[in-house]
């Protein structure tokens, strides 16, 4: 009580049990408040991470990435991990400002938040882009499950949609896959 936070825990909460197929159910009364999740019961085996990458094998060579999230706090985070993976950043605060930017600049990758408020979505964001820059690589960041627009986009050519909070291992497998993965 008392301290502020980013106002997203039980955004997290829904989301990440609505990706895992559960549900939750809340209960209230005098008493206080109740929140039971429910997730489908599975008898398979959980799969043991098979990542050996190091963060070394990870970093980048100094690529340009354009960070595009109209949240402040999120653009200095996701900034501040692609500098620690040795990429050079840019960042703007909406998809306008990403298609004027790339007007008369290139990245190498676009890091898209795909809900951001006001202005055009991510998903019109990346459709306009690749307008300007056909064959523009980007990866996809959003803060909710994956959505139509979502899904839409990567056909459209983006690449892997990563859920926050972002880490700094999940960016930087997602970003090398990017960076070499052919584009048609």
């Amino acid at each position: 009580m008392g301290r502020s936070g980013t106002g997203l825990g039980l955004t997290l909460v829904w989301n990440v049990t609505h990706d895992h197929k559960g549900y939750v159910d809340v209960k209230s009364d005098t008493g206080g408040t109740t929140f039971d999740l429910y997730f489908p019961l599975t008898r398979e085996k959980v799969l043991e991470k098979e990542s050996s990458a190091s963060i070394e094998e990870l970093s980048g060579n100094g690529e340009l990435v354009l960070v595009v999230d109209d949240v402040e706090g999120q653009r200095e985070i996701a900034c501040g991990m692609l500098k620690k993976l040795g990429y050079q950043t840019k960042a703007v605060p909406s998809g306008e400002a990403a298609l004027e930017y790339l007007k008369s600049h290139t990245a190498d990758l676009v890091l898209l938040d795909m809900i951001m408020d006001p202005g055009i979505n991510g998903r019109k964001t990346y459709e306009r882009i690749i307008e300007i820059h056909p064959h523009q690589k980007a990866v996809i960041a959003s803060g909710y499950a994956e959505t139509d627009d979502v899904k839409e986009t990567i056909k459209m050519g983006a690449g892997r949609f990563l859920k926050k909070p972002l880490t700094l291992f999940g960016l930087g497998v997602a970003l090398k896959e990017e960076l070499n993965r052919k584009k048609e």
